[in-house]
């Protein structure tokens, strides 16, 4: 496949994987949405859907990393590294291009939501737990959370740990289960499994930090928050935003590593 198919596919893939995994935080989380406070079943396997659909999308063309830390564990497998940067260009384009489609799909319910005193404060508003979690954390805004994770108890290195965790039994499942072929990609078969690898991360180990397991899932929508002309939306917790950008890589290699020495 040439870099122009995969730059192009993984665009797609990861803009349809941002939407759709976007999108159910922001059904679930958001004022005047008719799936508000659905919890945390509706959004592990609507994420795990995401990637289904991403997959099935975007796999003839680029085979469907989706994900530069499973594009890394592929590098270091192989050894091949040529293609790794029409890759991660791919992702992280097309994880900003999700975040902006999830904006624009729920624009009514941001401004409810981010007008609302009872979720941003404000003359008027009560003294309530009500408010989203992530208004509570210095430096991250109300809505942030539809966007990119956030830890519920902040600890660097238990939440790099719990990304690094995640992230090695994901890509430890693309490598063994989920190749297609010519092992550069995703497979038919393989894109259920990993889909629902990722709905199982998210039920057992989504709790602490919300499961980036993917640097270009949060590094990109985060971007997007950040550049966004939402009002009342507060900052984009910048000082977190490492973590499950380094959490993932480092869980990416570590898995290449244990496939390299376990199973190749």
């Amino acid at each position: 496949m040439s870099s122009s198919d995969i730059f192009i596919g993984e665009t797609i893939g990861t803009a349809i994987l941002i939407l759709l995994g976007g999108g159910v935080c922001a059904a679930v989380a958001l004022k005047a949405s008719k799936a508000r406070n659905a919890g945390w079943l509706a959004i592990t396997f609507g994420w795990g859907f995401a990637v289904l659909t991403a997959v099935y999308t975007s796999a003839p063309l680029s085979g469907a990393h989706l994900n530069p830390a499973v594009t890394l564990a592929l590098a270091i497998k192989d050894g091949d590294w040529g293609d790794v940067p029409a890759y991660w260009g791919g992702q992280l384009l097309g994880a900003m291009i999700g975040a902006t489609l999830v904006w624009a799909a729920y624009y009514g319910q941001f401004h409810a939501h981010l007008t609302d005193r009872e979720i941003v404060g404000g003359p008027g508003a009560q003294a309530t737990a009500a408010k989203a979690v992530e208004a509570q954390e210095k430096g991250a805004g109300p809505v942030l959370g539809v966007f990119s994770t956030g830890p519920e108890i902040r600890n660097a290195v238990q939440n790099l740990a719990t990304e690094i965790i995640g992230t090695v039994v994901l890509v430890l499942a693309v490598l063994t289960q989920g190749l297609n072929d010519k092992g550069n990609g995703l497979g038919t078969l393989g894109a259920l499994i990993t889909a629902l690898v990722v709905v199982s991360i998210g039920l057992s180990l989504g709790g602490p930090t919300g499961y980036a397991i993917n640097p270009a899932r949060d590094l990109g929508p985060r971007i997007v928050h950040a550049l966004l002309p939402l009002p009342n939306k507060g900052g984009s917790d910048w000082s977190y935003a490492w973590v499950p950008v380094v959490g993932p890589l480092i869980g990416g290699a570590l898995a290449a590593g244990i496939y390299n020495v376990a199973f190749a």
